[in-house]
């Protein structure tokens, strides 16, 4: 091969090498991305359970009194849907 040749191809070499090491550090910086979106997700859902489970106290009246008032508001709808049906009757 003559000078001119050898030297193409050898700055080819050098360009394709120097292409290698920038892909092999952007697939490991993707890598790392990915790991630390899966490290963020989970200590959301961790954070998001652990302060369930300590509010878990606090919740459990709330819903009971909830519940008590929906019985309370049911009682008083069919109670005055009763009395509306009296007050038809004595016309």
């Amino acid at each position: 091969m003559d000078p001119e040749t050898t030297k193409l191809l050898r700055d080819t070499f050098l360009l394709a090498e120097d292409n290698n090491k920038m892909l092999h550090k952007i697939r490991n910086g993707q890598k790392w991305a990915s790991v630390m979106r899966v490290m963020y997700w989970l200590i959301i859902i961790g954070i998001s359970i652990g302060a369930f489970y300590f509010m878990q106290p606090y919740i459990a009246p709330l819903e009971k009194l909830l519940g008590n008032a929906s019985s309370v508001f049911e009682q008083l709808n069919s109670a005055k849907s009763q009395s509306y049906d009296i007050q038809n009757m004595q016309r």
